[in-house]
């Protein structure tokens, strides 16, 4: 493994393991090879081809840190081109075990199996995957999406219907005995959102390929093993802090999701973000309806609007939990292109939104840095990406170290209301109220002592019984 170039270069994940990897037939890991082997943009998702089954079935795959199952389309739907057909695969094997995954928008459900992939642009050699086929879905394949399925590269503790379910890429490392880590770029920087054309992109799974950053890689630790959870010091918007209390930054987590695409906030945080942002521009009057996507703004194809914007800045504690690094995007990632109309108008949408659950830094943060997921160090790395230019000039930027003297020794709430808990709570209560329904049917089956003249009063409709309000 070559390590990161900079001052941080002994902190580059593998280069300390010294590893001779069996993933090709030159015994190493060869990561030029998986260079632009990404497809997409911010608007519809960067995707990734797949080889399935015996022989093999051609598929784009979205490439998201933001779920963990690895699933393609298994019937025709209007809105992909492509499926996967298990009954033309003689290694494709059915778990017979239905699945349902929902994500913030759009879910599906299908079918667990497994089968063989292969990569062209990827690892060496095939390997054995879960795989879910998707039988039905709602608002999850989108008109003009150019993906035919999802690779889910999170934790298990987020794998359906339980995580026994090995992931996609737990199985690589287990069968192609790579480091347990890789490393994701996305170039669509300032160019159209879901445009007519494609841009590229990098997943490097292994490790990091040195061409794909410029200087120093900055390492904050992972807070929890499900989403990749980070913590979120403070934000600043044309270098002016926000002042707010740093655990509304991570209300009720912060994330690094790649499916997501935007940079999304918890609500307090965004009103603020877009008070500072409105306060710090060059616009005296801006309709709302741009700030919450509802209206895009248009200017002549001969302005660039970029320049009316102020810088937005996220700090994240660093491994040494008495610092701090900032990584900050210019507006030409926040104020995206959008829209041509007729010969002399290019209109943009605003790259943030509100979130009722957490703070994840999507696709319009990550275009600008090449972005490293290190599970084997528990820790999420990033780096300036060379193709985070705009017209020959960058518009993203990492500094540091400053320190945290300042800031709460803990922003993140020691309250985890993540999904395993909330089944634990489900349980019980479902327990809670069988044991009651059975307490009350014995006690309808016990011999009255006496005899007792009902009225209409006494009667138990539907509405008030424990039917209508059972837990589901």
């Amino acid at each position: 493994l070559r390590p990161a170039s900079g001052s941080r270069q002994q902190d580059a994940p593998g280069a300390a393991d010294g590893l001779a990897l069996a993933s090709d037939p030159g015994g190493t890991l060869n990561f030029l090879a998986m260079v632009e082997n990404l497809q997409g943009d911010s608007g519809r998702g960067y995707y990734l081809e797949m080889l399935i089954g015996t022989p093999p079935q051609a598929l784009n795959i979205l490439v998201d840190t933001g779920s963990s199952n690895f699933a393609v389309a298994g019937v025709p739907d209007p809105d992909v081109t492509s499926y996967f057909n298990p009954e033309l695969s003689s290694t494709y094997r059915s778990e017979g075990i239905e699945v349902t995954v929902k994500y913030s928008q759009g879910s599906w459900t299908g079918v667990l199996g497994t089968d063989v992939i292969t990569m062209p642009k990827g690892l060496y050699g095939s390997y054995t995957i879960n795989i879910a086929t998707i039988l039905e879905s709602e608002n999850f394949f989108l008109p003009g999406v150019k993906w035919h399925g999802i690779l889910g590269l999170a934790y298990d503790a987020l794998a359906k219907p339980s995580s026994s379910v090995e992931t996609f890429f737990d199985s690589l490392v287990r069968q192609a005995k790579i480091p347990n880590i890789f490393s994701l770029q996305m170039c669509g920087a300032g160019l159209p959102v879901s445009g007519s054309g494609t841009n590229g992109g990098s997943l490097v799974l292994g490790g990091i390929e040195p061409s794909l950053y410029t200087g120093d890689i900055w390492y904050t630790p992972i807070k929890e093993e499900w989403y990749y959870q980070v913590e979120i010091l403070k934000l600043e918007v044309g270098g002016q802090n926000l002042e707010l209390d740093c655990r509304e930054y991570n209300a009720d987590k912060a994330i690094v999701d790649s499916g997501t695409t935007l940079l999304r906030l918890p609500e307090k945080v965004f009103s603020a973000v877009v008070q500072a942002i409105a306060r710090t521009s060059l616009i005296q009057e801006f309709s709302s309806g741009f700030w919450t996507g509802s209206q895009l703004a248009c200017w002549d194809r001969t302005e660039k609007p970029w320049s009316l914007f102020p810088k937005l800045s996220i700090y994240l504690r660093d491994e040494n939990s008495s610092r701090s690094f900032r990584i900050s995007i210019l507006p030409q990632l926040y104020i995206q292109p959008i829209l041509v109309i007729g010969d002399n108008l290019q209109c943009y949408r605003f790259g943030i939104s509100s979130s009722t659950n957490a703070l994840v830094i999507g696709a319009t943060v990550m275009e600008g840095f090449y972005v490293i997921f290190d599970r084997a160090r528990r820790r999420v790395g990033f780096a300036v990406s060379p193709c985070a230019e705009v017209d020959g000039f960058p518009v993203s930027e990492i500094e540091g170290p400053f320190s945290t003297a300042n800031v709460a020794s803990n922003c993140v709430s020691s309250v985890s209301f993540h999904e395993p808990a909330l089944w634990i709570a489900s349980y019980a209560l479902m327990s809670l109220c069988g044991i009651i329904l059975l307490v009350l049917i014995v006690l309808l089956l016990i011999p009255p002592r006496c005899q007792h003249r009902y009225t209409d009063n006494d009667v138990v409709n539907d509405e008030s019984s424990l039917v209508r309000h059972r837990w589901k």
